[in-house]
């Protein structure tokens, strides 16, 4: 039995975490933690987890996160927290599986231009292992420190990588369109997530200036093997969960609709979490994804304007976060790498 400690277990991902992990037959939840609700059950803030939610918070200060009592440590909390921790965690021998942003860039002075918060942990970047398992699958294995991707991030990726890998499109002038409901803004009481703003309401934000602009270009180059630019806007809209993102690339060659289609059917073929659906008809939805750790994609050719178009959702506090942080776990301690993560999706 893998023993698990949850760093921010009263956020969004934290408490995704125990759930999930509540249902994994091979992990427990040895300790879980938060400084805000230390003390109280997770229950008494998500009564919908039941019997999972019945561990009591506890102050980070009081928690053993050493390689004794836990054999896996995700760190659910915001960027700039994870620099703080994570070089004791390494230091103690702990596996560290790190959902921030903090660990994302080997250059870490791309990680401080775009999050505007310096970094005090550079010798770890370098060692730090990009947890995208259908692109680095075998670095993630030997992995002491795996850095959860962005939400956005792995619908944009998986959606553009055929794309890219194959040289199909013009790299250098990508647009993204991106949706994302209200969840992936975090569980902090803020007016932009305010229900009165959000209610009946798209609000585009960061257009442009969103930080995980530069970790799509990065992960792409480092599996598809050309340099990339991509122009990203990403809006919020009334749901509570939920990403849907659509790409446009230029061909650079006459293609059709089936034939990217097969493409991408062959990439995607043995990837238990990316189910490619036939466009134009099956076009993956917002709620398509949620409730899962799927990530659902299609692509089209604009023939009339030589564009591939490139659609994609997911649930972005499971494949955008916790489960695909799980994934990462399962392949980090050799199990099969959809173990407790092939549950139905929620309905509508």
């Amino acid at each position: 039995m893998i023993r698990i400690a949850i760093v921010g277990a009263s956020g969004y991902t934290g408490a995704e975490l125990v759930r999930l992990l509540s249902l994994h037959p091979e992990a427990k939840v040895v300790a879980a933690t938060s400084d805000s609700f230390a003390g109280q059950k997770l229950g008494d803030l998500y009564p919908a987890l039941g019997a999972a939610g019945d561990m009591v918070l506890r102050k980070l200060s009081d928690a053993d996160l050493s390689p004794k009592s836990a054999d896996v440590v995700f760190l659910a909390v915001p960027h700039g927290e994870s620099l703080k921790l994570t070089p004791g965690l390494v230091a103690s021998g702990a596996k560290v599986i790190d959902l921030s942003g903090d660990f994302r860039f080997h250059d870490t002075s791309v990680y401080e231009a775009w999050y505007k918060h310096p970094h005090t942990a550079k010798e770890l970047a370098g060692q730090a292992v990009y947890g995208l398992p259908e692109l680095f699958r075998d670095k993630i294995r030997g992995a002491k420190l795996i850095a959860n991707p962005g939400c956005y991030v792995t619908s944009v990726v998986l959606s553009l990588f055929p794309l890219v890998k194959t040289g199909l499109v013009d790299c250098q002038h990508i647009l993204v369109d991106a949706k994302s409901g209200v969840s992936g803004a975090g569980r902090k009481v803020q007016y932009e997530t305010q229900f009165a703003r959000v209610s009946e309401n798209i609000i585009p934000y960061k257009v442009g200036v969103h930080q995980h602009t530069p970790e799509m270009e990065q992960s792409l180059k480092m599996a598809g093997g050309r340099e990339v630019v991509i122009t990203f806007s990403p809006h919020l809209v009334p749901a509570r969960r939920g990403i849907l993102s659509v790409a446009y690339a230029r061909l650079l060659n006459h293609s059709t609709t089936a034939e990217l289609t097969r493409l991408y059917q062959d990439f995607y073929r043995n990837e238990p979490f990316v189910e490619v659906r036939t466009a134009p008809s099956g076009l993956p939805e917002l709620a398509s994804a949620v409730g899962t750790n799927r990530c659902l994609v299609s692509v089209l050719a604009d023939e009339r304007t030589q564009t591939a178009i490139a659609v994609a959702s997911l649930d972005n506090l499971i494949k955008g976060a916790s489960g695909q942080a799980i994934q990462n776990l399962n392949l980090l301690a050799g199990l099969p790498e959809s173990l407790g993560l092939t549950g139905p999706g929620l309905l509508p």
